[in-house]
């Protein structure tokens, strides 16, 4: 079987599992059992059809049932055997010498009602406890090694931005437009799926949308919603035709080797209305305001105050990040592996801010029946504030 040089690092895999044992520990926890595809490549390098089984103490065992063989490619693991069904996972801890837990972590936040119960059987003797917070919490902090992917895929997304503006072209419509960028950005090797964690949430690429239909909402959590193809996707690009003088948005995730950025630009056949270019240039100054405060130690809660605060200093506070009874309550969010990571800058959160989060920071303004300006950008949390990890020009593209 094949083995890539996109292979995640032994190094890192040990470096993951380690933090993830002396949680275990420090929460009398004997073992986690590892299902959720982002978790299972965060601590396994592989997303193939496979339960992980990390004891507190000792090496991990990696159970693989479809492709074992490809998890074997895939993984820097050292123990990794074929597994027919999960009925079978006592049995094989018996024959590793692994010990019965007595309190076993899961994913709750994401397993399905019916898989905790079949577990629950399958385990009948321990305890379930749920683990996802604490998986959740170590992969809001990056290594210099997963920054330096997210790095990759910001510059990937510069270079969608770069093309967008060779193609827009009045008459299009958005769904045409999104076809001709989502075509160059699998060109550049983004690898099509851009997974989020929460229940129920889902992303194609991102949102391309212009005019009027970049404020429809939807029921996605994000400022823009988009009137899309239909109710069934009800998100996104749509059949509007794209016309001269009104805002288009690109707000695209690029996902490159399992990690993403997150980056928006806004788009236009001409100039804009002077209220919708002064309320970008606000966005802008949140943005940079933003970077400076935004040190270790700082909560996230208190970010995102100071940005409704600013926001309501340049007279937008009415649009930011939304209108009336739509606006979302934050500013900014992590991300890494899934789209909505830890931390989040949002109302009331008291997360504090450590060195080595990566934050995709967006703040907007909606108009309603006008269209959406701002900004969104990729940044890693140094101690200094933040760093850019994607850097086309903030301003809009006028075209």
């Amino acid at each position: 079987m094949f083995k890539t040089d996109t292979n995640t690092p032994l190094s890192e895999i040990d470096a993951r599992i380690a933090k993830l044992q002396t949680t275990l520990q420090q929460k009398k926890i004997d073992a986690a059992l590892i299902l959720q595809p982002s978790d299972l490549f965060y601590y396994a390098g592989t997303i193939q059809q496979s339960h992980l089984y990390v004891p507190a103490n000792g090496q991990p065992l990696l159970l693989a049932r479809k492709s074992f063989e490809r998890a074997c490619a895939e993984s820097p693991l050292a123990n990794i055997l074929p597994l027919g069904s999960p009925k079978k996972i006592p049995a094989i801890l018996k024959e590793q010498g692994l010990p019965w837990p007595d309190r076993l972590g899961l994913e709750l936040d994401v397993l399905p009602a019916n898989l905790f119960f079949m577990y629950s059987s399958i385990f009948d003797k321990a305890q379930i406890k749920d683990v996802s917070l604490d998986i959740r919490i170590q992969r809001a902090v990056k290594s210099e090694y997963e920054i330096d992917l997210i790095k990759q895929a910001g510059a990937l997304a510069d270079k969608v931005a770069v093309h967008m503006k060779t193609i827009l072209k009045q008459g299009l419509t958005e769904i045409a437009l999104a076809g001709q960028v989502e075509a160059y950005s699998r060109s550049l090797g983004h690898q099509g799926i851009v997974r989020m964690r929460l229940w129920g949430n889902e992303l194609f690429y991102g949102h391309l949308m212009s005019g009027a239909s970049a404020t429809v909402p939807s029921y996605l959590a994000s400022p823009t919603g988009g009137t899309s193809t239909s109710a069934a996707v009800a998100q996104g690009a749509g059949l509007n035709t794209i016309r001269a003088h009104e805002p288009v948005l690109l707000d695209y995730v690029f996902a490159f080797n399992g990690y993403l950025a997150d980056h928006t630009r806004i788009f236009s056949i001409g100039e804009l209305d002077d209220d919708l270019m002064s309320g970008h240039e606000a966005m802008l100054k949140i943005q940079d305001k933003i970077a400076t405060a935004a040190k270790p130690g700082v909560k996230t809660g208190d970010i995102y105050d100071l940005a409704l605060n600013l926001a309501s200093e340049s007279g937008f506070g009415d649009n930011f990040m939304g209108a009336g009874s739509q606006r979302i309550r934050f500013v900014g969010h992590g991300i890494g592996l899934e789209l909505d990571e830890f931390p989040f800058l949002a109302q009331g959160q008291k997360m504090p801010l450590q060195e080595g989060m990566v934050i995709a920071l967006e703040p907007k303004l909606i108009f309603p029946n006008r269209g959406v300006v701002g900004i969104e950008n990729s940044h890693a949390v140094t101690s200094g504030g933040l760093k850019r990890l994607t850097n086309y020009s903030d301003s809009i593209t006028v075209v």
